[in-house]
């Protein structure tokens, strides 16, 4: 029962979030993000107290039964772990504390030391989230695109067509090789990566240690038969001295249920000794099963489900000037980070390289950072979109605090950055004929057509941009006809304002 129920909840949470992550609709975050802001790394990075010490608290009652229902990493490798249909695959093994504890060790000076690419890649959640992002959901967006094509031959509007493309090759590569390596390590060993990798895992496992409710061996029934070692994902369980590595056990329920003696049993351990007047052998089997039972249900009640619906993805036009085509990235001297972030510092300390903003974003603005020092931080850039105001789904879906909520007021207010226009660039200039897109995009009026030449009446009309109202969205650089760089871009800056 403690398997089967653990199993469904495990399935519940993973699938809900990994849809959280294909999402492209933009109303899934309203029914699902919670499930984001329970993970533990982005609720310590966030300062959310609740959340840590209500996972805390449950490590310490269950035992570490984060790592088995609510990480969706751990999720993972066991959905991996079951391509290797091989039955009683597993053997007890030592904890490996030469590469656990150092790797925590590691990750602990990356986060306080400010290293946010060596913290996001060895965070479990960020790991998914990049596989999530980077592998799953652009074939996720190409499967719709191919029932968009076959709706739209029956003259139906059920599914529409997206924009499906690579937002960064190096991030690309880090989040196959992780994939790659949770394969095979789950292939071979179960929960390898759980155990002597994942820091959270072993942060956890500090805790573990001191869970009231334990697998438990009843050494009288027990018959050494090894069938709930063979079975054991984390290689914890050493039935010769009948013993078990709390502080590795995920409480998956594996060994209760491949046991054929009722010799383990999830329990706090404070039972009485077996006497002759007690129940006989066959009685305190079924009592175990309807105590584990009834404990399971403790277990279910930690953990409840979504529901999710569907809606349609606005498309800005260009006024008909020119066709909107991919161009290339200027190369900005401050990185353009979210309104909400408040500073580049501040959003590099806190963001731990989900990429659920990346995404969540309706605009196609967000992308992880190709750049060594801020590798997979999610940086803005408006050859595919441009930051709506009205826009604020980064802010909402953010489980770090890397990105303070706002709202869609707050929002048109806070200057991220400042246009700049380039004067070799612009098409009134080098083709001569009248353009004014930016202006006319321009959602807060911060841009006005001027003569190049105040003296010439027959002066080319050109962009003037006045900072002091430019909030940074990119209107002005995504609508711009220029190719294959914009006449006009957006510089970010480390701090931002309110205007």
């Amino acid at each position: 029962m403690l398997r089967k129920i653990r199993t469904i909840l495990a399935g519940v949470v993973f699938v809900l979030i990994t849809l959280l992550f294909l999402d492209f609709t933009g109303t899934l975050h309203h029914w699902l993000s919670w499930l984001a802001k329970i993970q533990f790394l982005p609720a310590v990075m966030a300062l959310n107290v609740v959340v840590v010490v209500a996972l805390l608290v449950l490590t310490l009652v269950f035992g570490r039964i984060y790592c088995s229902i609510i990480c969706p990493l751990g999720v993972f490798q066991d959905v991996l772990a079951r391509i290797r249909r091989k039955k009683n695959k597993y053997s007890y093994s030592q904890e490996v504390k030469w590469l656990r504890y150092p790797v925590l060790v590691v990750f602990i000076i990356a986060a306080v030391a400010g290293i946010g690419s060596l913290f996001q890649l060895l965070a479990p959640y960020s790991a998914y989230g990049r596989i999530a992002t980077t592998i799953f959901q652009p074939i996720w967006k190409l499967g719709n695109n191919v029932l968009a094509e076959i709706a739209a031959r029956a003259d139906s509007y059920a599914f529409y067509s997206v924009d499906t493309w690579m937002r960064s090759l190096p991030v690309l590569i880090i989040a196959v090789v992780t994939l790659v390596v949770l394969f095979v390590l789950a292939w071979r060993g179960g929960r390898t990566y759980c155990n002597t990798i994942c820091p959270v895992g072993t942060i956890l496992s500090f805790f573990a240690r001191f869970s009231w409710l334990k697998i438990h061996f009843d050494e009288d029934k027990c018959k050494n038969c090894s069938m709930c070692s063979k079975n054991c994902k984390v290689a914890c369980i050493d039935f010769k001295n009948h013993q078990v590595d709390y502080s590795r056990c995920v409480v998956c329920g594996n060994c209760i249920d491949s046991c054929k003696f009722g010799a383990l049993k999830y329990s706090s351990g404070l039972t009485r000794t077996k006497t002759d007047n007690e129940k006989s052998p066959r009685e305190s089997v079924e009592s175990d099963a309807v105590d584990t039972s009834k404990r399971s249900f403790l277990l279910a009640s930690a953990m409840v489900a979504g529901a999710a619906m569907a809606q349609k993805k606005e498309k800005l036009m260009d006024g008909g000037l020119a066709e909107l085509e991919d161009k290339v990235a200027p190369a900005r001297q401050t990185p353009l980070t979210p309104p909400g972030s408040l500073s580049f510092q501040h959003f590099a300390q806190r963001c731990t390289g989900c990429q659920l903003c990346v995404s969540e974003c309706p605009n196609e603005v967000l992308r992880p950072s190709s750049d060594l020092m801020h590798l997979m931080l999610p940086v803005m850039s408006y050859e595919h979109g441009h930051c709506r105001p009205e826009c604020t789904r980064c802010s909402e879906v953010c489980p770090a605090g890397a990105i303070v909520k706002v709202d869609k007021d707050e929002k048109s207010s806070i200057q991220i950055g400042h246009a700049v226009w380039i004067k070799k660039n612009c098409v009134p200039i080098t083709d001569e004929v009248e353009c004014g897109n930016c202006a006319r995009h321009c959602p807060t009026g911060a841009i006005e057509m001027v003569p190049l030449d105040e003296n010439d009446e027959e002066s080319p009309m050109v962009p003037a941009i006045n900072e002091a109202a430019c909030i940074g969205c990119g209107a002005c650089e995504y609508v711009c006809p220029s190719r294959p760089f914009s006449a006009i871009y957006v510089e970010g800056h480390e701090v931002h304002k309110k205007i």
